[in-house]
């Protein structure tokens, strides 16, 4: 029987985009869907399309996870499930080093969206 082993990026991806996933299905769920929460779920998808692309998967990860504390900080009030979810994402964003920490404003979810995406 042959082994398969992943490249460490393929399993950042892989573990990112099923956590991705399983927080955009529980947040769909939530009974407000506040414009926090719309806006939220919108960087989440375009995050999970990007992700297989990505050259730097973790600092993409980073600035996701970044991007839900600072939006959502006081606005939006996750379960116990969907916030380990979040720290899940900070762990996995983490690992991007210095290549994640940027100046840039972490609320602008413009800067998940090129030019040409809808």
């Amino acid at each position: 029987m042959e082994v398969i082993t992943l490249s460490k990026d393929t399993e950042i991806k892989i573990t990112a985009k099923q956590t991705i996933h399983e927080l955009y299905n529980s947040l769909k769920t939530y009974p407000d869907q506040n414009k926090t929460l719309t806006d939220i779920t919108d960087v989440l998808m375009q995050v999970y399309k990007k992700l297989d692309t990505a050259p730097n998967p973790e600092a993409l990860v980073n600035r996701l996870a970044n991007y839900i504390y600072v939006a959502g900080f006081g606005n939006i009030h996750l379960n116990a499930a969907d916030e380990q979810r979040v720290i899940d994402l900070g762990a996995t964003g983490s690992k991007a080093g210095w290549n994640g920490r940027y100046m840039a404003d972490f609320a602008d979810k413009s800067q998940f969206f090129g030019i040409f995406d809808r």
